[in-house]
């Protein structure tokens, strides 16, 4: 398999860290952003939106997949991989928060996967970046 198809958005937001943060790792606000159906699968080991949280999405058509959140630093880092379901491979994504001077926040989303279908990890990708950069500051100002 080919080396991982990566999706890179970066995003200013005028909101602190600890509000980026909270609208990031709540679950149920992700859809709009992904342009998928949402719902929570599981809480996570110690808070709602820790480390083992699980949310089911749903796009179109297609099977419903599972991430699950695997890293969760307050205010600075989140980190979820695809758990179940999805045509996609070694799906991961990572969410850095970085306080900016005047009193916001910088989000650097990475995301890779590969995809057994020749030319389907691509098209994924430009969706991906196209809706995620269009609607990010959508989540909060």
């Amino acid at each position: 398999m080919a080396a991982p198809t990566r999706v890179h958005v970066t995003h200013k937001f005028t909101s602190a860290p600890d509000v980026v943060f909270a609208a990031l790792s709540e679950h149920e606000n992700l859809g709009p952003l992904f342009g998928a159906k949402i719902t929570r699968v599981r809480d996570g080991d110690s808070s709602r939106n820790g480390v083992g949280s699980t949310r089911a999405l749903k796009l179109g058509p297609l099977p419903a997949f599972h991430e699950t959140t695997i890293v969760s630093e307050p205010n600075t880092l989140i980190e979820y991989k695809i758990t179940k379901g999805s045509p996609l491979r070694g799906h991961w994504g990572t969410q850095r928060l970085t306080p900016t001077t005047d009193g916001g926040t910088a989000l650097d989303y990475t995301i890779g996967f590969d995809a057994p279908v020749p030319g389907l990890a691509l098209v994924v990708a430009k969706v991906l970046t196209s809706t995620i950069s269009a609607k990010i500051g959508n989540l909060v100002p």
